[in-house]
């Protein structure tokens, strides 16, 4: 038996997007994956990740009080770090950059530790990390995030094993009110246009508006926008279902309407057909719906994509193409005539490093440079020698240092 731990401390879309590294290291030979998780996200955990065992901590002190929350800390996240240090793992992956993180490296030997590592007292990042910092500099080539942590692992599943191709189950249509990023979401009055729009295409019979507790209002919001003979059909849920529940309707759905949410990544899990929503500091190439049978209408002004922590000096004018009088038409039709200016519409496809998508209308500028980068990647993967024509040594030159050629004495997407 062969123990590997995953530390996965980020929120709701990130636990599901780990799974093509969850699920790489279950299919390997007598392996057990543990799952080191924010205790908030373990009933979620138990319904994507059932291979895995999990330890529950206090990361985020969701739902609790801050009296609660510091005992927690103190007492539960120790019991559970002493356990973990007494389990031998043959490799640990700590996935995310936070000073918890690197606490619990601390606890493990450190040629052991994947990613974020620990060092005589000193922060540790790992190769294949680092060069994800520095390919953050061209965030419109991208790689899904899906496949980056997927790629810890060599020997990673292919990209159609991580989740069902997506097909209609008959449960009427959902929308995703919100996501955490308000500048993701597209207000109330445009959000019910397009729903209803997408609902009569489709004949849906019924329509689930989905959400927390703090959606609860703009799903009235987004009720009272729709036609008479939409609001009968359709239930405001927001706030009223735990994981289980989410998980039971969206699994049932013929499509999921959303934003870049953690709802997206769940139905993908599922199967369920996404029709997502990017704009802002979302990019579809980076956190895009992972698996066949999903649609994206991402937005493509020049100043995508932002940061959602600075503000818009552009008036949000990625919401303009969402608001076109000729995106309803186009949404119907699919036609790419009928799509208006500042829009790419992609279909979900992989190529051999993963996910990717394929415009079906709108241009792409981008297209021919991200090629470049992902074969780069996967040469880089796969221990493979890279074409090395003018453009993958522009990236050559900017993605590895000299201490990466000087220490690369484990295999690609290992940690030096």
């Amino acid at each position: 038996m062969k123990n590997y731990l995953v530390i996965q401390l980020a929120r709701f879309g990130d636990l599901v997007q780990t799974k093509r590294l969850i699920a790489t290291l279950a299919a390997r030979p007598d392996g057990v994956v543990h799952l080191c998780l924010d205790h908030s996200l373990a009933p979620l955990a138990r319904l994507v990740h059932p291979e895995a065992v999990l330890h529950p901590v206090t990361a985020h002190a969701t739902g609790l009080d801050g009296k609660t929350a510091a005992l927690r800390m103190l007492v539960d996240n120790r019991r559970v770090f002493a356990e973990l240090a007494a389990t031998d793992f043959e490799t640990v992956y700590n996935l995310n950059f936070s000073g918890l993180n690197f606490r619990l490296a601390a606890l493990f030997d450190p040629d052991r530790v994947e990613g974020y590592g620990w060092r005589d007292g000193q922060e540790i990042t790992g190769r294949w990390p680092a060069m994800a910092m520095r390919w953050s500099g061209f965030r419109r080539l991208g790689m899904n995030l899906v496949d980056f942590w997927g790629a810890y692992c060599p020997d990673m599943l292919p990209p159609e094993r991580v989740n069902p191709e997506a097909a209609p189950k008959g449960g009427g249509i959902g929308v995703v009110l919100a996501g955490r990023e308000s500048r993701r979401s597209l207000p109330a009055p445009l959000l019910a246009r397009i729903a209803a729009t997408l609902a009569g295409a489709r004949k849906a019979r019924s329509v689930k508006l989905l959400g927390g507790q703090a959606e609860r209002a703009a799903g009235q919001a987004v009720l009272k926008e729709l036609p008479a003979n939409l609001q009968s059909v359709t239930e405001n849920l927001a706030g009223r279902t735990d994981w289980r529940g989410l998980a039971e309707v969206v699994g049932s759905l013929d499509l999921l309407v959303t934003p870049d949410t953690g709802t997206m990544h769940l139905a993908a899990h599922l199967g369920t057909p996404v029709a997502a929503f990017f704009l802002s500091s979302a990019w579809a190439f980076e956190t895009g719906p992972y698996g066949l049978g999903h649609t994206v209408y991402q937005a493509a002004t020049d100043c995508l994509p932002c940061l959602e922590t600075a503000s818009c000096r552009e008036n949000v004018k990625c919401l303009n193409a969402f608001a076109a009088p000729g995106f309803q038409r186009f949404l119907v039709t699919g036609k790419a005539e009928h799509a208006p200016d500042g829009l790419l519409a992609l279909h979900s496809v992989f190529d051999g490093l993963g996910q990717t998508y394929a415009p079906f209308a709108g241009t792409d500028p981008d297209a021919d440079r991200r090629i470049v980068l992902r074969n780069f990647l996967l040469h880089h993967l796969h221990g493979a020698e890279p074409r090395f024509d003018r453009l993958e040594q522009d990236l050559a030159r900017q993605l590895y240092l000299e201490k990466d050629w000087m220490t690369a004495d484990k295999p690609s997407g290992a940690q030096g």
